[in-house]
């Protein structure tokens, strides 16, 4: 094997290793362990977490948009055609 070749098994290895290492250290296994002071609120229901992170950000986007969508109409009919 050329030198160069070596010096790429030698970086993918590395940053191969590192994201590994990486993964398991940032694995859920960690937070199974309470800290002091931890006093977590009752869980959310099925409706309330499709509510909370699908339907407000449905409906943000959209009245985002509507309003974009009237300031753009707005803006062109107060142009004078020419």
């Amino acid at each position: 094997m050329s030198n160069k070749v070596n010096k790429n098994v030698l970086r993918a290895g590395t940053i191969t290793a590192g994201t590994a290492l990486m993964l398991l250290m940032s694995s859920p296994a960690f937070a199974l362990t309470r800290d002091d002071g931890d006093d977590p609120g009752p869980g959310l229901s099925v409706i309330e977490t499709l509510g909370l992170y699908v339907a407000l950000p449905i409906v943000l986007f959209l009245v985002i948009a509507g309003l974009v969508m009237v300031g753009d109409k707005s803006h062109k009919q107060a142009e004078p055609k020419g």
